[in-house]
């Protein structure tokens, strides 16, 4: 990972809260995989009972890629079904839309201004996106920072996210310190510093083409697809030309890693052991891993075909975690304008 702390901080400018918030965040630029399922979601859904957590659809941040307002809408919204299908109990956490949260942007424009640039221009995501063909604006550039406010508006001190996201952790961190350091008594400093969640054995998800699965490479499988579609799909991944009859090696096949996500231990050593003894071929790997996918989501493809038949409630479900949001983002946000010296002189009660 590479380095982007500037300054070490001192244990006692660090906030320290006695129970963790859990804080993460979706970005809503194209049907969710599963990638997004592994890396981040299952992680979302098996947290957000345990501690005080805050679940966001970060529609600002898919501006940096995506310029059709339909699709935006559309995307936000599947995002919350697919939250919701999964498992998210929204009486047990707060499910919302990151633009319901103005505060978000308002701390972000504070954080710019104890960012170094040089910082930004060592981010990793960035420099890979840049590579993929996103245009790099500005945008893209300071996405950190923003997802620093993301995090640190609601007191984030756990963040799942994926293995490409650690850098934007260490960022956060450092900007947590920093503004500890800047605008905080020794004995009082404001934001904690948070830690990522990361299960480590699913840090990369392959897609259809061996390459990690993301959406900027158009090599996914959607978490709910499902039929023909996802058949298509699932036989279309790339394997080597190894003849049928022969011996293959499980660890260096792409469908195997897909296998290895879903399957039980008895299914693995099962399917790993005719990998090796030959006589298997890709065909037979492929066809067992459309069955463990249709299995794996069959209830919650059928609790998302409920709810899209009830839009009204899901967006009754974001509305309220948006005003719980706000709440919690505005009694940090007083702290934050009275330690650096913004004067507002409107009410703010009605967030």
């Amino acid at each position: 990972m590479t380095e982007t702390t500037t300054q070490p901080v001192p244990a006692e400018k660090t906030a320290a809260p006695t129970r963790h918030v859990v804080v993460s965040g979706i970005q809503p630029s194209g049907t969710l995989h599963l990638g997004n399922y592994f890396g981040a979601l299952r992680q979302h859904i098996a947290l957000h009972t345990q501690y005080e957590a805050y679940y966001f659809i970060v529609n600002y941040h898919a501006l940096t890629s995506l310029r059709d307002a339909d699709a935006l809408r559309r995307y936000s919204l599947d995002v919350a079904l697919d939250y919701l299908a999964l498992g998210f109990d929204p009486t047990r956490a707060s499910l919302f839309l990151q633009s319901d949260v103005p505060q978000v942007t308002e701390l972000a424009w504070i954080f710019y201004n104890l960012t170094p640039v040089s910082q930004l221009e060592k981010g990793v995501s960035y420099k890979d996106k840049v590579a993929q063909g996103l245009p790099a604006n500005a945008g893209l550039f300071n996405y950190p920072v923003l997802q620093a406010a993301d995090i640190l508006i609601y007191g984030g001190t756990l963040v799942p996210v994926g293995a490409d996201q650690k850098q934007h952790i260490e960022i956060t961190r450092d900007l947590a310190g920093r503004f500890n350091q800047t605008f905080c008594p020794e004995d009082d400093p404001l934001f904690p510093l948070p830690e990522p969640y990361i299960l480590d054995d699913v840090a990369v998800v392959p897609g259809l083409d061996g390459r990690k699965m993301s959406k900027s490479y158009g090599n996914t499988i959607g978490i709910f697809d499902e039929g023909k579609a996802l058949k298509k799909k699932v036989m279309s991944i790339v394997t080597d030309s190894t003849p049928l009859e022969a011996p293959k090696d499980p660890e260096r096949c792409n469908v195997f890693a897909l296998i290895r996500l879903f399957a039980d231990d008895e299914t693995r050593e099962r399917i790993a052991a005719a990998y090796r003894a030959g006589g298997y071929g890709y065909g037979h790997a492929k066809q067992e891993l459309y069955r463990l996918i249709m299995d794996h989501f069959a209830e919650a493809r059928e609790r998302r075909r409920e709810l899209e038949k009830h839009p009204d409630d899901v967006m009754d479900i974001l509305r309220e975690g948006g005003r719980k949001g706000r709440e919690k983002a505005e009694s940090i946000m007083e702290k934050v304008r009275e330690r650096v010296g913004l004067i507002t002189t409107y009410d703010r009660t009605g967030w």
